[in-house]
């Protein structure tokens, strides 16, 4: 039941105690305020590691050469290691039942693109058409190459957004214009877009074979990409990749006569265990920001019960008075939980508007590497809210006991 007396007497409290009541709701609110805050760009960061990988599958295997570092059977170090197709097309053939995805990769940084009077510089690499999903490449015209174009050594390349605004910007639809490259011209198959953005925007694709063919590469390759059918869990598709990517060094150590302990010659890359490490690390970093943001919140509550328990003692005589007329010792623990309970409640909820409108605010338009959009969900926070009123209340009980079990004659002779 609503008691109108009791409300009274809590406000005359805080009127008569306003700066006490103040600075006790900010450390209760500034609780709230730092933990919602910190939760938030810790969900910044996830957000942000994930566009980082959605750039590429998640799931890719990547593998490229160097030159060897240690004498094995009779080789002197410094052999420069070369992939050849033969390289790929025997592990294909080897894993074709695990394998999701796969492009040999042939490139050339740097190569003089003209169209009519307008040029630039851009990478050229030659790839599959599994090359699409392996890059996570969104077509915005036309279509990306297809295993025609590869065998038929087409003259046909896919441009992105940021080549056709540079290049064609006059040219709304630029599907079957024709650019210049190494003075043969090619024509346009599709204009993609790519998820980690301009940066990823530099690339033409073009057939692997009309590469080899066009910039004079034989049978050379320069990288090698996979992805793996997906388990049924992440770890089981961890183990997985981490296996092929043994058995991949394994096997093309053995055919180009390198040291099995020889830790350049062959390189890898496995994106599964990249995003591991990374999870693992925010994982990390949002424990530690539950910690600290509960430490501050466990400061407030603390503030709240000595508050209580000031309070209490300074209403000693009142209590006495009210129990000496009657009053039982539930209604006097009600009446400084009342207290408590509201203090935190406001200034709990102040804080999470607050915290909630900055990061609604100022989330969208944070541009840090590895944080994107910080934020949190609401019921987490709400739930958070009403874990700390009832902290509030917790609080505020020792102090209500204690004003409880104080007999009216020693409450009446209290100073």
């Amino acid at each position: 039941m609503f008691d109108i007396e009791r409300w009274q007497e809590i406000f005359d409290t805080i009127r008569k105690n306003k700066l006490r009541t103040f600075l006790t709701g900010i450390s209760v609110a500034s609780g709230i305020f730092i933990l919602v805050v910190l939760l938030g760009f810790g969900q910044g960061m996830q957000n942000g590691i994930a566009h980082e990988f959605a750039r590429d599958a998640s799931n890719m295997i990547g593998v490229w050469t160097q030159v060897t570092t240690k004498e094995f059977k009779g080789l002197n170090p410094g052999r420069r290691i070369q992939l050849r197709r033969e390289n790929y097309d025997v592990l294909e053939k080897l894993y074709a039942e695990k394998l999701e995805y796969k492009s040999p990769s042939y490139r050339v940084f740097d190569a003089s693109i003209n169209y009519g009077k307008e040029s630039g510089a851009y990478s050229i690499w030659g790839s599959s058409p599994d090359f699409q999903q392996l890059e996570n490449a969104s077509m915005s015209y036309g279509r990306f190459l297809n295993y025609y174009d590869e065998q038929q050594k087409s003259k046909v390349v896919v441009i992105s957004n940021k080549i056709h605004r540079e290049l064609l910007n006059k040219i709304e639809n630029p599907i079957g214009e024709h650019i210049d490259i190494a003075d043969l011209s090619f024509k346009i198959v599709g204009v993609y877009s790519d998820a980690g953005g301009e940066r990823e925007e530099e690339k033409i694709y073009m057939p692997i074979s009309t590469a080899q063919v066009v910039f004079k590469g034989g049978d050379s390759l320069d990288m090698m990409f996979f992805t793996l059918k997906p388990g049924a869990t992440f770890e089981e598709s961890l183990a997985n990749s981490e296996q092929f990517t043994e058995e991949l060094q394994t096997y093309l150590k053995q055919v180009h006569t390198v040291a099995p302990d020889d830790p350049s010659a062959i390189n890898t890359f496995n994106t599964l265990e990249d995003v591991q490490r990374f999870h693992n690390l925010t994982g990390g970093i949002k424990i530690f920001f539950w910690f600290v943001g509960i430490c501050t919140i466990i400061a407030g509550i603390v503030g709240v019960s000595n508050i209580m328990l000031i309070i209490v003692k300074e209403r000693t005589r009142e209590i006495g008075i009210r129990k000496a007329l009657g009053a039982k010792p539930w209604s006097i623990i009600a009446m400084i939980l009342h207290e408590a309970v509201f203090v935190t409640a406001v200034s709990g909820f102040g804080g999470l508007i607050f915290s909630m409108g900055l990061l609604e605010i100022v989330g969208p338009n944070v541009e840090v590497d590895y944080v994107k959009n910080p934020s949190i969900d609401f019921n987490v926070a709400l739930t958070t809210v009403f874990l700390l009123i009832f902290a509030g209340a917790f609080a505020g009980f020792f102090p209500a006991w204690r004003a409880a079990s104080i007999k009216p004659i020693e409450a009446l002779r209290d100073e």
